[in-house]
């Protein structure tokens, strides 16, 4: 009978999976939720998502849980653009929602960054194909955002709408642990691994433009950096440790 039920719920979540209702990278309802849904162990449901995985169609990480196997949505790190044209260069449509707009006093690291006490702080979450894929906060002088409107920043990036233009940028990328505000947004369990990217964006005369915190789902994101010479070292471009 446990073997008839196993293959039962294998069946039910491979067809979930194949039809895109559980779409890549969407996390699977956990173990709990499944046994008490079927009315089975939670042996049987573990069964049953270890058959699914050894055929390549889910996967889990310790902290995250039960996903839709997706190949990893890359970014280049080799190069100043935005979400919105790498996930579009990667085949998939993009999407930006305006979460808050709005003149705020700069809190600590916008202040010691922009060197302004008052900045317009836009949160936004991106998505790729209709699927959460970043929580972003930007953060921008108040005097380089005067002219501003909810509809600019929803419609374009802050590149092609301040009236400076863009030098480079310094960008760190970091493990992290997701927050209960961030696991809603991104719909992960609170505390799941995720990447915390922070750029800092800077005018052609090298003056701090922009600030922004990136934060992005472990299990689907990778980040890629094109090294046209190697030299005797074996370790990662940028590497430092943390204190």
């Amino acid at each position: 009978m446990r073997e008839h039920r196993y293959r039962t719920i294998a069946g039910d979540l491979r067809q979930r999976v194949t039809s895109g209702e559980l779409a890549g990278g969407r996390l699977l309802p956990s173990e709990a939720e499944l046994s008490a849904a079927y009315g089975v162990s939670r042996v049987t449901v573990r069964k049953a998502l270890e058959s699914l995985r050894d055929e390549g169609l889910i996967d889990s990480r310790q902290g995250f849980g039960w996903f839709a196997q997706a190949d990893p949505l890359r970014q280049t790190l080799g190069h100043l653009g935005t979400i919105e044209a790498q996930l579009a260069a990667s085949g998939l449509v993009p999407e930006r929602r305006i979460l808050d707009f709005g003149f705020v006093k700069a809190s600590r690291r916008p202040r010691d960054v922009l060197g302004v006490d008052t900045v317009l702080r836009v949160r936004r979450l991106n998505l790729a194909d209709g699927e959460p894929f970043a929580r972003v906060t930007v953060w921008c002088p108040e005097a380089l955002g005067a002219d501003l409107s909810r509809k600019d920043v929803q419609d374009r990036s802050f590149y092609d709408v301040l009236p400076v233009a863009v030098g480079g940028a310094v960008q760190t990328i970091a493990a992290a642990a997701a927050s209960d505000a961030d696991a809603l947004l991104l719909e992960l369990p609170a505390g799941a691994p995720v990447l915390r990217c922070e750029r800092v964006t800077s005018g052609l005369d090298g003056t701090p433009v922009l600030l922004s915190e990136f934060i992005f789902p472990a299990a689907r994101t990778e980040f890629v950096v094109d090294l046209p010479s190697v030299d005797a070292s074996i370790a990662p471009l940028g590497l430092r440790l943390v204190e």
